[in-house]
C-alpha cells in the first residue's frame, strides 16, 4: 500500500511518501479503507518526538489518529461492523507505529463508530479526537449538568468549538473566550464571547459575577493560569493542552478511544449539534504540507485534511 511515514522525529521534512507492508489484521479489529485523515496538533508532536518520553515508538511510523473510510476486512472475532460499512475513528494505539496516513489501516473495534450520515468523508475524518476530545472532557471529567455556567478557553478552536456546541446542547450557559477577532464565530456556537484583549478575567467577573461552575481549557499558559479565581465556590477545571493544570486543582484530560462515546459523538453530528469545517485538503503525497499547514492555522478557521482516496 501507499502511504506516509517517518524513520526519525522531526520537522515535516521527515514525512516520506512511498510503500508500506499493508497492517497485520487482529481478530477484534477490522481493515478499514482510508477516505481521508485530520491533521491534529498531537499529530505534529509525535512526529516531533515531543510525546517520545510517553509512548514507545516503532520505526517507521506512520502519522495520524482520525480516521474515516470504508470496512473493506474483519477480524474473525469481529460482528460490528459488516464490509462495506462507512465508519470514522480515534485510532489511538499504545505506541507510535501504525498510524492513519496510509491507504489501509486496522482498527480495533473499541475505536470505531459509524459514520454520520450527514458529514462527507473529509468532514467526518476531523470529528473524532477534537469532538471526542470535547464530549469526555465535559461529561466524564467536569459533569457538566443543565443550568451550570462553563467558561471554553480557545472557544473558536477545533475543540473549543466543540465544547461549546456541546455545552449548549447539555443546557449549560457557555461563555467563550478566544482572540476578539474570531468573536462573532463564538456568538454563532452559542457562547457569549469574551475577548483575551480587552480585560478578559474583568470581562468574565462581569458576565458572571459569583463565578463559573466549571472552566475547559485548550490554550494553557496565562489563559489556565488566570482561571482559578474565576471559579465558583466548588468550581471544576480541566485543561487538554496544559499540565500546569494539575499544580492548580484541576484535571489533566487525554482523550481516551470509546466507542460508546464516538456514536454519542456521531448522534450529535447527525442531530446538527457538532459539525467539522474543512479549510484545507491535501492530497496522500502532500502530507509534509498538510503537516505545515496545520501548523500555522491550528483550527479556529477550519480543519487540515489528508484526503487518501480524493473525493
Amino acid at each position: 500500500m501507499q502511504g506516509i511515514s517517518y524513520r526519525t522525529f522531526g520537522g515535516p521534512e521527515v514525512l516520506e511518501y512511498g510503500d508500506l507492508p499493508e497492517p497485520k489484521l487482529a481478530p477484534d479489529a477490522v481493515l478499514v479503507k482510508v477516505v481521508a485523515t485530520a491533521v491534529n496538533p498531537v499529530d505534529l508532536a509525535c512526529r516531533s518526538g515531543l510525546l517520545a518520553p510517553l509512548l514507545d515508538t516503532s520505526f517507521p511510523v506512520i502519522p495520524g489518529w482520525d480516521v474515516s473510510g470504508v470496512v473493506v476486512q474483519r477480524g474473525w472475532s469481529v460482528d460490528e461492523y459488516a464490509v462495506g460499512d462507512e465508519v470514522i475513528g480515534y485510532v489511538r494505539k499504545d505506541w507510535l507505529s501504525q498510524g492513519t496516513c496510509a491507504q489501509y489501516v486496522a482498527c480495533p473495534v473499541r475505536t470505531l463508530a459509524h459514520k454520520p450520515r450527514n458529514l462527507g468523508f473529509q468532514a467526518a475524518s476531523g470529528l473524532p479526537l477534537a469532538g471526542l476530545t470535547a464530549l469526555q472532557a465535559l461529561r466524564r471529567w467536569l459533569g457538566l449538568r443543565r443550568g451550570e455556567t462553563l467558561l471554553v478557553h480557545g472557544a473558536a478552536g477545533a475543540v473549543g468549538s466543540m465544547a461549546v456546541r456541546i455545552g449548549v446542547d447539555l443546557g449549560a450557559r457557555v461563555l467563550g473566550a478566544s482572540r476578539a477577532d474570531a468573536a462573532e464565530r463564538v456568538r454563532a456556537l452559542g457562547a457569549e464571547p469574551v475577548a483575551y484583549e480587552e480585560g478578559f478575567a474583568a470581562a468574565v467577573r462581569e458576565l458572571a459575577p459569583e463565578g463559573v461552575d466549571a472552566a475547559l481549557d485548550t490554550v494553557g499558559g496565562q489563559a489556565l493560569a488566570d482561571t482559578p479565581p474565576l471559579l465558583a465556590e466548588g468550581g471544576r477545571l480541566a485543561s487538554v493542552a496544559d499540565g500546569e493544570v494539575l499544580s492548580l486543582g484541576g484535571l489533566y484530560v487525554f482523550v481516551r478511544p470509546d466507542p460508546r462515546d464516538l456514536a454519542d459523538l456521531a448522534g450529535l453530528a447527525e442531530a446538527g449539534v457538532v459539525g467539522v469545517t474543512v479549510a484545507r485538503t491535501f492530497p496522500l503525497e502532500r502530507a509534509a504540507e498538510a503537516h505545515r499547514a496545520a501548523a500555522e492555522h491550528p483550527g479556529s478557521q477550519g480543519r487540515t485534511v489528508v484526503a487518501v482516496d480524493w473525493e
